[in-house]
């Protein structure tokens, strides 16, 4: 009780020498932690229903400030600066559940897609599957190897539907690294080295064309 009292008293001085309103996280941070943020919350609540503090809801945020009673009056001015701050606060505050908002919606997005890991190996497995299909293509174009004509469509069915994969998966691979590069501060090559991904310019490996 005697720690609740000192807590709440610490409160009440801090808010009669800032005089202006402040939420309860904005007291616990600025007391740098010296009260609880539950003894901060509770000694506002105690301060509120004795009559020394003044408790205002904007939205869902909470703000707290002396009675006048017990501060210096104040005049125009000081109110029409408290009222715009209030109202900057309140505008950053939108803009940021706004943000999260957004994060959120982008993360929910990327946890049901592919890992950067799984888009990766996928991609190499198919560019490696590609290229087997491209030679095998070349050699029948080429006549060197002679072949049924039904195995010969079959070839050939089967490099389009790997040339179609190898084109949706790399996008997939691509779109999750996209993502990622939202909240990265270096370039898409930076990235693309740090995570161990090889673009097909790197690794020299030439993409299936349409023929």
């Amino acid at each position: 009780m005697k720690d609740a009292a000192a807590g709440a008293d610490k409160v009440l001085a801090y808010l009669v020498q800032q005089n202006r309103p402040y939420s309860a996280g904005d007291i616990f941070s600025n007391l740098h932690k010296e009260v609880g943020k539950t003894a901060v919350v509770k000694a506002l609540e105690d301060l509120s229903e004795q009559g020394k503090v003044r408790e205002k809801v904007y939205g869902k945020q909470k703000t707290y400030m002396i009675c006048q009673s017990d501060a210096a009056e104040l005049n125009d001015e000081e109110m029409a600066k408290m009222d715009a701050e209030i109202a900057e606060t309140q505008a950053e505050l939108s803009k940021l559940e706004s943000e999260c908002r957004s994060k959120d919606s982008a993360l929910a997005g990327l946890t049901s897609a592919l890992t950067t890991e799984e888009a990766e190996k996928q991609l190499a497995l198919v560019s490696k599957e590609v290229g087997e299909m491209e030679e095998r293509l070349a050699q029948i174009k080429g006549g060197t190897n002679h072949i049924a004509p039904d195995e010969k469509e079959k070839i050939c069915k089967d490099h389009e539907l790997m040339k179609k994969t190898y084109r949706k998966r790399k996008r997939m691979a691509m779109e999750v690294v996209d993502s990622i590069l939202e909240g990265y501060p270096k370039s898409k090559k930076q990235l693309l080295e740090e995570i161990g991904v090889e673009t097909d310019e790197n690794s020299g490996f030439a993409p299936p064309t349409d023929r």
